[in-house]
């Protein structure tokens, strides 16, 4: 089983203080960083882009994980991989080449993630798990903070789990959307290992604390 790892959603910061509260959710045990970016047309919000990315990347040490929540997202990878993104994740629902995007990613020496929407089937992205080092499963409609949590998609991450474990590959899976330590357990027992956390992590007030709650509560060792 591969090891548990907390990736608080940037979204949930406060801007003027987002390096200090990375860091606070990095003493609790966040060992990613994840990095929504919203084009307003794949997704309704806008969030931010390289800029902001970059300027996150560099104020912390923990893994840059950068959601592309945008259309064709082919034409921004370069872009993001400059600005110091470690893992980036494009959702099969906003390309028409996966593959090429997928290569694209990893042609730029990064990770590279696939994430698809609650009404995408991990069915449509068994062809490109071989080329992927994330799959990132949504856990709520994606483009808002603060979602209820969607319990019925976590069978995906069975289904992904026993057929990585089945075909000797070695992908992470993450849930992004609605994750805190009341559920946190249950998405390690369908087969997650990458906890993506907004609200739950760094909307709280003791965000240290609020890491180290939700790592306890996902351990089932």
């Amino acid at each position: 089983m591969k090891r548990i790892k907390l990736s608080p959603s940037a979204l949930s910061c406060n801007f003027a203080n987002a390096g200090i509260q990375i860091e606070l959710a990095k003493q609790g045990g966040a060992e990613y960083i994840h990095l929504d970016v919203m084009d307003g047309v794949f997704v309704p919000n806008i969030s931010f882009g390289q800029p902001v990315v970059k300027s996150l990347s560099k104020c912390t040490d923990l893994v840059s994980d950068v959601h592309l929540m945008i259309t064709d997202p082919i034409r921004y990878i370069e872009d993001f991989a400059s600005a110091g993104a470690d893992i980036i994740t494009i959702h099969a629902e906003a390309t028409d080449d996966v593959e090429a995007c997928l290569n694209k990613i990893r042609a730029c020496g990064k990770k590279a993630g696939l994430s698809i929407k609650p009404k995408t089937p991990v069915s449509a992205i068994i062809p490109y798990l071989p080329l992927c080092d994330l799959v990132l499963v949504m856990t709520v409609e994606p483009g808002f903070g603060g979602q209820k949590f969607m319990a019925d998609m976590l069978p995906k991450c069975t289904e992904l789990r026993d057929y990585r474990d089945a075909h000797d590959l070695d992908f992470e899976i993450s849930v992004d959307g609605g994750v805190s330590a009341d559920n946190a357990k249950m998405c390690v027992l369908s087969g997650a290992n990458v906890l993506v956390a907004g609200s739950s992590v760094l909307g709280k007030e003791d965000i240290k604390g609020a890491a180290e709650e939700l790592l306890k509560a996902a351990n089932i060792g």
